[in-house]
């Protein structure tokens, strides 16, 4: 499952379970995550709903109203995800101080 490290699906899970159990429409998912296009959010939608982790609705009405929501999958994947960002965000410090050690030791021994 690469799929769960994309990155658009970490931001439409996230925008999903900010939803808080009710559906979202298309549009709005489009305009909560900044720089997906239409392509790529229909792309990776489609493929969550394959994978089970999201349900879509379709309401025949004019113009159609299309709903996303997470499915008892989907959600458990966003609360994992949610620890992942915590731990990120937890941790982003000290992966910079190694970061800039390491880049230090490799400058020396390139020199």
């Amino acid at each position: 499952m690469a799929r769960i490290s994309d990155k658009w699906v970490g931001l439409i899970v996230s925008a999903l379970r900010e939803a808080d159990g009710t559906t979202m429409r298309y549009s709005e998912l489009g305009r909560r995550i900044p720089g997906v296009s239409q392509k790529m959010l229909t792309q990776t939608l489609r493929s969550l709903e394959r994978d089970g982790l999201v349900t879509r609705t379709v309401t025949p009405t004019v113009p159609v109203r299309v709903d996303y929501r997470l499915t008892d999958l989907g959600a458990s994947l966003a609360c994992l995800l949610s620890s992942v960002k915590l731990w990120a965000e937890n941790h982003f410090d000290e992966v910079t101080d190694h970061r800039t050690t390491y880049d230090a030791r490799s400058s020396e021994t390139a020199a």
